[in-house]
């Protein structure tokens, strides 16, 4: 059997799960800037329990100081959408050296979710899923910086760190284990790429290829080009466009934001795709990955 999955920064929009529901074929869906269930399509959707995405439930204090009230109920989560797998989802516990089977240590907030799934076909091995979100941080105010937005490798960073305890050995192939999500990252950009920090985002792709995790894309042919290409990519990139800015429409989006990782060998059986067609893109400003295990 085929297990299908979504990948999808939803950006807390209410229309976003209508459209997910609306999905045939789809067993699960690893979402970013996720927020409450409508309560309409609740019946249809098993979001799994709040320990798994809720990082305040593990490290309170700065939720009960208020200091970040623009962050509220934006979270990475794990939904199952179909009765053909079983998911296993990982509670969040305070970054500790020592977890329980059914924990996963996590070190940032809001940035990371994960859960075991399990087909319900015994051909289909189970595989662990990591729903990743980069939030951006600003730099410390002794910097004196003018990044308004900050940047986002401190928290792809702290994600890998913490996907790291699914890996115990040093052949990728006795893992199996899939992730993806919203980076904010641009890969293979040129050091003139005005939109990126491309020495450090590059060490997030690295790391990644060190830890066995193979980048799977969404490349070209897997997804519509931006025509022309971006300024600071390369004219030979294999990028797709993930996201619209608040002035760009589908048509014309630019920057591929979105990315899935799997480990080397397990890679082999799966396939990305990105739904960024304008007849395809969806509610949200991030469009959908596809991706499909064989």
């Amino acid at each position: 059997m085929s297990v299908r999955l979504v990948c999808w920064n939803i950006a807390k929009r209410i229309q976003t799960w209508h459209e997910l529901v609306a999905m045939e074929g789809v067993d699960v869906a690893l979402l970013q800037e996720a927020g409450t269930v409508p309560p309409e399509v609740a019946s249809r959707v098993t979001p799994g329990p709040d320990a798994h995405w809720d990082s305040h439930l593990w490290n309170a204090r700065w939720w009960d100081e208020q200091r970040f009230p623009h962050l509220l109920e934006r979270w990475p989560k794990v939904v199952k959408l179909s009765d053909l797998v079983d998911i296993e989802w990982f509670k969040q516990v305070s970054p500790i050296s020592l977890v329980a089977p059914d924990e996963i240590a996590v070190s940032g907030i809001g940035t990371i979710a994960a859960a075991r799934v399990t087909p319900q076909d015994s051909e289909t091995e189970p595989f662990i899923v990591i729903s990743m979100y980069a939030r951006w941080m600003s730099p410390h105010p002794s910097t004196g910086s003018k990044w308004s937005v900050g940047y986002s490798d401190g928290s792809a960073h702290r994600i890998i760190s913490d996907l790291s305890a699914f890996i115990g050995n040093a052949d990728p192939a006795t893992h199996r284990i899939l992730a993806a999500g919203d980076l904010n990252t641009v890969f293979g950009s040129e050091p003139n790429d005005p939109q990126a920090l491309a020495a450090r985002d590059q060490t997030i792709f690295d790391r990644m290829e060190a830890l066995g995790l193979e980048l799977l894309g969404p490349r070209s042919p897997g997804g519509r080009q931006a025509s022309p290409t971006p300024e600071g990519l390369p004219a030979d990139t294999r990028n797709v466009p993930t996201f619209k800015s608040s002035r760009q429409t589908p048509e014309t989006a630019q920057s591929q934001l979105d990315y899935v990782f799997a480990s080397r060998g397990f890679h082999e059986r799966i396939k990305v795709r990105a739904l960024n067609s304008p007849e395809e893109w969806g509610a949200s400003d991030h469009c959908r990955l596809l991706i499909e295990i064989d």
